[in-house]
């Protein structure tokens, strides 16, 4: 089954796209749409283009252009061309011209001047002129909407400032508009407004005209995007769309990069703090090469150096600056301390709040803190003002240590920052309120409409005064295009109105919300208007009632109803009336100038329906005596005479009779039985016939009922009031007198609307059509069927689409246009001359779905004696019916039955055919399904010999695998090694020409690899591994080395050689174990006897002897040394047996003996502390200086506080010298310091102050 053809969401077939042109130069834009004869009409940044000697526009049929002649850089801006309801647009990018070195004729212009003199003043202020030109070029006006110039787009570079400018007109305006600047979808520039923004307006009392202007200062990456500015007066609202696209900052190539980053002597002040974050900025866009891919650049890019350093130690800053290039360390350091300045550990609170709370829109949120002191007072505040009590929006709880506030209800109101204060102590953090997605609650509905009459489409979502976006075909609709379309919010409700539709209007449309989409169609007719039931000719008699009656298929048309061509003037006699379909005009009491040709005109339409009033005399001739009784009709013969009455209208009959004496008038109604006997026997006697009549046939009764008659003087009077289908029938009139009998039977038939048909079948389901078939009704209301109309609306739907204007003649139709995966329901009208029918049952629900299409890139892959290995890609388009799986069928050559290849469904993109017989030729195919039925067929066009192919072996060796591989013992070994081979080849692994053991080394074998794997490496896995690859008598083999290696021994026979002066000399051998890897080197140690402290005094030492020096006189040394390999270290160590001792030179000195003195004396400060005025953020340190006997214990003092338990000080004693060390002082750290020496002789204090000032 073909595939159907998508419908075109745009009235172009061909679109004008984005051009390049050089200064001066022309440029031109054509454009191709799907009908001849539609207007186009060209815009430049919003307004509508003229033909002008500049722009040259053309049409020719469906064809059109724009011809923008010697373009120049006001050029450079967004253009657009709408066709109906479809609007593209498209960029002019004009460059500069290329500097040209040929010389330019004199007539022409004159001479440029040479490259090294500058430029003659008059041709300076010329160049001045033209660029300002081109800076500020003339503001369009905009003809849609509030806004007299709208912003826009913009480009700044890093660092530089931008003003965007809107301009509304004012003189229709009462008072000032309200604006919003918006950035994205919802961000509120309003509330940003500092020192990177400003926002201005104002006003022009001259030309009545607002000026609104929002200035972007020193600009950086971060403010690129989408920004919006929105104006509203009281009943009116507009918007324009803009973006700013920020630039870097423009760098020469040979720029030194580190310079950016190097601190200058001249006029810099130290304390003065650098811009890092935008240095190195500068310095990545410096280092990206040109060459290299975007996605490296943009990773680099993203680097953040400030995080880094905040989460490296110390020590490693000097290594991360002199990485990314920052030589002013010191400007590093002090915004750095700044960042990572350390928390102070709370007393007021236990458990403060988390940094940031999320809660969905409507629901309401706990925030928590526990506080020290179960009795203290807690104060919240919402963005820096105290909450009160209100209501139950907040809910102030108090639980032991526990402090909760419950928001109740949330709403975008409360997306703020929090904080609770105990004391001088704050706990900050953010609450987010997430909206949560607007869901479309009910859907659009489907329309049918005719040209000219108003659409309206109505969809319900979840929550009043959403956001959504309305689309026709694709294309966003929007109110700057043009007054088409409007948009409303009732509510929950959104409409999209169209007050006038148009042909072109017809589509699908499309309501977006961010968590919903809804589809539905638009069928505009042209206007056609059905006679249901034209009028019709009457023959009155005067002072009766005449009824002229039309039914038309609209029931909103008007029209006016003609006398002889004269339009009818209605008053006490004569009524005109308009209800529903149904139009009619009654003259009452009719007169002979009543009768005339009478004619109704719909209004709009070329209809003219006509009937004739024909007015009826009755002569009253004189007549004799028993006269006896005659029935005066006009139509009286053997056959009867047949009235046609409509079903529901009132049949009204005058039958003329004479007769004298006056007769007496009977009617009946006949039945089937005695019809016949009259029709068969015409020589039936009176009695015979009065007979019948009594005992078969139904007498009326006069003036009462439904059915009735009246009596006159000189004429009867038979009336059926709503006729019915029961009341068909022959209808006999018999006057009698004395003088004789006269008869007249007339014939009742009652046409009604057919019956509704059942309810209709669907068959031939595809994408976007289906068929309905269904039968004629039972019963067609007396007259012929004319056609049938069909209906459909979707199954959730109660809105009913007319599908067909023109009546359907068949019982069969092929509906087309529906949404596939959309369950819809069908239903059927009959019509005949009378009207339309009652609507059938609804046909059973169905869903439009198409077969997938055929499967892709179907292949062979694979072919041995018995199987065939295919593989293939999913269908292009599945569709809404999903895919259930693939079949695959193969068809032997010369025969036409394809067979199925395997049972049933497979739902892989592959398939292994086993079982074929070898030398067979087949021709295999692939079809997808789903529920709509198989996909085509995808054949593979030459036929498949099922016979192996024979292949060469050949191993490809991994390139790493082509020199000896090195692994640690204990790690896992894994060398897959593919190769290619048909049949499948026998493999056989060798190491050192034995076979391998299965128990220790694992082999897998594969049609394409073969994998060797040893769990855990041993030495004795070392060695050389041969593969073997065997078809027949061809084969291949590779080999590969495999080394292990593990931590050597230590070294051997270790001797200490000789001691001299402050040298021992060491000699040793290799060891015995060398770990099946080279010794790169030693590690030689000393230990002092009495501490064993170890400490390298060579290390990477390739020699086996070595002199150690710079030992100590008169110490004993130890002496171990470790060997080193690729894996390291050796686990032990060769260690010398005898210590070296340094033997003392000289003489021994006999100290004199003395008597014991007493040296004990009282603390005393030798070197008093010096008050001191530091910048905060540096480490300082309090110095002095004390003597006494014994040691004094020295004690530290803030304003007369113990400072042995902070750590944020250190205290130092090293040979009298005594040092307070302050890390990182604050002003808070300001005041009286002390120090207090005491011994037991006495003790002694001395105090400084110490002033910490903010940095400048």
């Amino acid at each position: 089954m073909p595939e159907p053809v998508k419908k075109t969401v745009s009235a172009f077939t061909k679109k004008p796209k984005t051009t390049e042109v050089t200064a001066g130069n022309t440029a031109v834009f054509e454009a191709e749409t799907e009908k001849s004869g539609i207007k186009v009409k060209w815009q430049r940044a919003g307004t509508e283009i003229t033909e002008s000697e500049k722009y040259v526009i053309k049409s020719e049929g469906n064809k059109h252009s724009l011809t923008i002649k010697n373009v120049g850089k006001e050029d450079d801006v967004t253009y657009a061309v709408i066709a109906g309801s479809s609007k593209v647009k498209f960029e002019l990018k004009v460059k500069e011209p290329e500097k040209s070195e040929t010389v330019t004729p004199a007539e022409a212009a004159p001479a440029p001047a040479a490259p090294e003199s500058p430029a003659p003043p008059a041709e300076s202020s010329q160049n001045t002129e033209v660029s300002s030109a081109e800076t500020h070029p003339e503001e369009p006006l905009d003809p849609i909407g509030l806004f007299v110039a709208r912003p826009q787009d913009g480009e700044v570079t890093v660092g530089g400032n931008i003003t965007f400018t809107a301009k509304v007109a004012g003189e229709s305006l009462l008072k000032k508009p309200s604006v919003k600047w918006f950035k994205g979808k919802w961000m509120d520039l309003g509330s940003k407004v500092g020192q990177h923004l400003q926002l201005h307006d104002s006003y022009d009392r001259n030309t009545k005209v607002y000026t609104f202007e929002m200035e972007i200062i020193e600009a950086n990456m971060t403010f690129a995007g989408g920004y919006r500015c929105e104006v509203s007066t009281k009943d009116k609202f507009d918007s324009s769309n803009f973006s700013l696209t920020v630039n870097e900052a423009p760098a020469s190539g040979d720029l030194d990069i580190r310079a950016a980053f190097r601190r200058t002597t001249e006029g810099h002040d130290d304390g003065a703090e650098f811009n890092f974050s935008s240095l190195l900025k500068k310095r990545d866009s410096f280092l990206r090469p040109s060459n290299r891919g975007e996605g490296k650049s943009e990773s680099q890019s993203d680097v953040d150096v400030w995080d880094i350093l905040r989460k490296a130690p110390p020590t490693e800053y000097e290594k991360i600056a002199f990485q990314y290039g920052i030589t002013d360390l010191r400007g590093m350091l002090k915004r750095l301390k700044r960042i990572k300045k350390e928390e102070k550990k709370s007393t007021a609170f236990l458990k403060k709040l988390d940094p940031a709370y999320q809660v969905d829109k409507g629901q309401k949120i706990k925030l928590m803190v526990e506080v020290a002191n179960p009795d203290a007072d807690v104060k919240w505040l919402k963005n820096g003002q105290e909450i009160q009590v209100s209501g139950s929006k907040y809910i102030f709880e108090a639980v032991g240590n526990k402090r909760i506030l419950t928001i109740n209800h949330c709403s975008l109101a409360d997306d703020a920052a929090y904080e609770c204060v105990v004391g001088d102590e704050k706990s900050f953090t953010e609450l987010f309120v997430k909206e949560p997605p607007i869901l479309i609650t009910h859907p659009l509905e489907d329309q049918m409409v005719m040209v000219g009459e108003r659409v309206e489409f109505e969809c319900e979502v979840s929550e009043e005064g959403a956001t959504v976006k309305w689309e026709k075909d694709g294309i966003e609709l929007t109110r700057e295009e043009t007054f088409k379309y409007r948009f409303k919010k009732d509510g929950k409700k959104q409409y999209l109105i169209i007050n006038e539709s148009t042909k072109e209007d017809s589509g699908h449309y499309t309501v977006k919300t961010n968590g919903g989409v809804s589809v539905a169609e638009l069928i505009v007719q042209e206007k056609k208007l059905e006679v249901y039931q034209s009028i019709a000719d009457l023959t009155v008699k005067a002072r009766d009632q005449a009824v002229f009656k039309c039914e038309v298929s609209d029931e909103n048309v008007k029209g006016i109803w003609l006398k002889n061509g004269k339009e009818v003037v209605p008053d006490e006699r004569i009524k005109i009336s308009h209800i529903g379909r149904i139009h009619k005009l009654t003259i009452e009491d009719v007169t002979p100038e009543d009768e005339a040709d009478y004619s109704f005109i719909p209004q709009g339409f070329a209809y003219n329906l006509s009937a004739k009033l024909q007015f009826l005399e009755v002569k009253i001739d004189f007549v004799p005596r028993e006269e006896p009784p005659k029935i005066h009709l006009d139509c009286l013969g053997q056959s009867p005479d047949t009235i046609v009455v409509v079903a529901g209208n009132k049949l009204r009959l005058d039958v003329p009779v004479s007769g004298d004496p006056t007769p007496t008038v009977i009617w009946q109604k006949v039945n089937k039985r005695n019809d016949l006997l009259r029709n068969n026997d015409d020589s039936m006697t009176p009695s015979e016939n009065s007979t019948d009549l009594n005992t078969d046939n139904k007498l009326l009764c006069e003036s009462e009922g439904r059915v009735r008659v009246e009596m006159h003087e000189d004429h009867c009077v038979f009336i059926i009031e709503g006729a019915e289908k029961e009341d068909e029938g022959v209808y006999r009139v018999i006057l009698k007198n004395p003088v004789g009998e006269d008869k007249a039977d007339i014939t009742v038939k009652v046409i009604d609307v057919p019956d509704p048909p059942e309810a209709p079948t669907i068959s031939n389901i595809g994408e976007d059509y289906c068929t309905v078939q269904w039968q004629p009704p039972k019963y067609d209301g007396g007259q012929p069927v004319l056609g049938y109309i069909l209906e459909r609306k979707k199954k959730k739907s109660y809105r009913w689409m007319r599908l067909n204007f023109d009546l359907l003649k068949e019982l069969t139709y092929e509906a087309k246009r529906m949404i596939e995966g959309v369950v819809y329901e069908m239903r059927i009208y009959a019509v005949n001359s009378i009207g339309m029918s009652r609507p059938s049952p609804a046909s059973q629900p169905f869903m439009p779905i198409a077969p997938p299409s055929e499967p892709t890139h179907f292949t062979v892959e694979d072919v041995s004696d018995s199987t065939v290995s295919l593989k293939w890609r999913p269908p292009e388009r599945i569709g809404a019916g999903g895919l259930d799986g693939y079949m695959v069928e193969y068809c032997k050559d010369g025969s036409t039955e394809w067979i199925p290849a395997l049972p049933g469904l497979t739902e892989r993109t592959s398939a292994l055919i086993k079982d074929l017989v070898t030398g067979d030729k087949l021709y295999f195919r692939i079809k997808a399904v789903n529920l709509a039925g198989e996909s085509a067929a995808a054949t593979i066009k030459e036929p498949v010999t099922v016979q192996e192919i024979l292949q060469r072996p050949k191993f490809w060796l991994p390139r790493h695998l082509r020199q000896t591989l090195v692994k640690k013992v204990g790690e896992t070994i894994n060398i897959v090694i593919p190769f290619q081979g048909k049949p499948r080849p026998k493999i056989t692994w060798l190491k050192d020409g034995q076979a391998l053991d299965s128990k220790d080394v694992g082999i897998r074998n594969s049609s394409t690899d073969t994998i060797l794997f040893i769990r855990k490496a041993e030495l004795h896995h070392s060695g050389a591994y041969e593969v073997t690859l065997q078809i027949e008598n061809m084969s291949d083999k590779v080999a590969i080395t495999i080394q292990i290696i593990d931590k050597p021994g230590p070294p051997q026979n270790i001797k200490l050689v000789d001691v001299w002066g402050f040298n021992a000399a060491l000699e040793w051998t290799p060891p015995q174990d060398d770990g099946n890897a080279q010794i790169l080197g030693y590690t030689v140690q000393k230990a002092d006897k009495k501490t064993m402290e170890w400490y390298t005094v060579f290390d990477h030492y390739r020699r086996t002897n070595c002199i150690v020096s710079d030992l100590i006189m008169g110490n004993e040394y130890f002496f171990r040394i470790f060997s080193e390999n690729l894996c390291g270290l050796s686990e032990t160590a060769a260690t010398t047996k005898n210590p070296a001792y340094i033997q003392k030179t000289g003489t021994t000195y006999k100290p004199p003996c003395y008597k014991e003195h007493d040296f004990s004396e009282a603390p005393k400060f030798t070197h008093p502390l010096v008050n001191r005025s530091v910048i905060a953020g540096y480490n300082t340190t309090l110095s002095c200086a004390v003597r006494g006997i014994p040691k004094p214990k020295i004690f530290w003092f803030k304003n007369k506080m113990d400072l042995s338990g902070d750590a944020k000080y250190r205290m130092f004693s090293k040979q009298g010298v005594l040092t307070l060390e302050i890390r990182k002082p604050t002003p808070f750290d300001g005041g009286i310091y002390t120090c207090k020496a005491v011994n037991e002789c006495g003790e002694a204090e001395i105090e400084c102050r110490l002033d910490v000032r903010a940095p400048q």
